[in-house]
């Protein structure tokens, strides 16, 4: 059960962070250069008409490590055991697919490529240890109450 649980809950997480890249890539419109509701379906056109805009790459960066680091919260929220571990998987996964879309799509400038090794983990890292203070604060509180009845 913990098997499906798990992979179920790097689905999740995986998802919202795809959401919320593509939310955040909508929130400009001077960007939406495409028909669809997400980017990724047109996704080489898309980074070519962007290829000179380094703010829009910045931003890419920080909304992909927002996006990781949220996507790794809910992750380690819904697993039951490793939860900083689960969520730095999220962070794996989605450095891997940023490097696959640099390795294939020949548009990001130099600091993009660089800068996507030290967010992606940093991020995911920051969101496991996130739900880990907060169970450790109930737990603790939880412990504390219980001694208080005793």
């Amino acid at each position: 059960m913990n098997f499906i649980r798990n992979t179920l809950a790097a689905i999740i997480g995986l998802g919202i962070a795809g959401l919320i890249i593509t939310l955040g890539i909508r929130v400009f419109p001077q960007w939406v250069t495409f028909d669809a509701f997400a980017p990724f379906e047109h996704w080489q056109r898309f980074l070519q008409s962007m290829q000179h805009n380094d703010a829009f790459f910045g931003f890419l960066l920080f909304i992909s490590g927002l996006g990781t680091t949220v996507g790794g919260v809910v992750t380690a929220i819904i697993v039951k055991y490793a939860k900083v571990a689960y969520a730095i998987l999220i962070g794996f996964i989605m450095l891997f697919i940023a490097m696959l879309d640099v390795i294939v799509f020949p548009y990001h400038p130099t600091f993009y490529k660089i800068s996507i090794f030290l967010t992606f983990f940093p991020f995911a890292w920051m969101g496991g240890k996130i739900v880990e203070v907060i169970y450790e604060r109930k737990k603790k509180r939880r412990i504390a109450e219980k001694m208080n009845k005793s």
